[in-house]
């Protein structure tokens, strides 16, 4: 992207507009379309995944209850609110770069970035939990929960495929997420990038993680609470 910037009504250069707007308003308005556009496509994107899961749910349901026996409800439970939790610290970001507060910024910032720390510990200590148990579709994949008797281990393992499926790319998304924030965010919030002038990244980021917080709260009840109830 060149470097040029477009120049302000009385022929002085805002360096924080990019030479192709005329001005930071519209500058912040092509932001805000290229984000949603961006989003339209993941809600795309996972609501493709949903569906899938939907139909075999209705065409494999006892297989479905066994499979969501085999997840920590509680656990995922604990990751619902610790997500909750990163999208309130990063609701604060996005309200201090208003304000053009550095060091809350980069404190809420910080915080946001712990609690998607722990939301992907506790989902190592899960997908940890498969493997040992064999649950993991593939040529090692074995079931023996207490449906064992009663269900086919080939729909149990399909339902497995859409459980790592989905949780693993909700998990990349915060892996990517948590990257963006320590080699962008924070190090530009420690050099007083964001102003009440200038704070567009912080905002277009926020849009990006509370829209990964509300995949993770559509994923929750789907694989650790409706399966149950087959």
């Amino acid at each position: 992207m060149s470097t040029e910037h477009a120049a302000t009504a009385d022929g002085h250069h805002n360096s924080l507009v990019h030479h192709q707007f005329n001005d930071a308003e519209q500058q912040k308005e092509a932001a805000t379309l290229g984000m949603w556009a961006f989003l339209i496509t993941e809600v795309l994107f996972f609501g493709g995944l949903i569906m899938a899961y939907t139909i075999f749910r209705m065409k494999y349901p006892d297989a479905w209850a066994a499979g969501s026996h085999e997840l920590d409800y509680l656990l995922g439970g604990f990751n619902t609110a610790i997500l909750i939790i990163s999208s309130l610290t990063m609701a604060l970001a996005v309200h201090y770069g208003q304000l053009g507060d550095k060091q809350k910024i980069v404190l809420f910032l910080i915080l946001t970035l712990i609690f998607g720390g722990i939301f992907l510990g506790v989902k190592v200590i899960e997908y940890g939990e498969k493997i040992e148990h064999h649950l993991v579709p593939g040529s090692n994949f074995e079931y023996h929960g207490e449906f064992a008797d009663t269900v086919n281990p080939n729909n149990v393992q399909l339902y497995f495929f859409m459980y790592f499926m989905m949780t693993g790319v909700h998990a990349v998304h915060m892996i990517v997420g948590a990257i963006l924030i320590v080699v962008w965010l924070i190090p530009a919030a420690r050099k007083g990038a964001y102003s009440a002038e200038y704070y567009a990244p912080i905002e277009m980021f926020g849009l990006y993680w509370h829209f990964v917080d509300i995949v993770w709260i559509f994923l929750y009840p789907l694989l650790y609470l409706i399966g149950r109830h087959a």
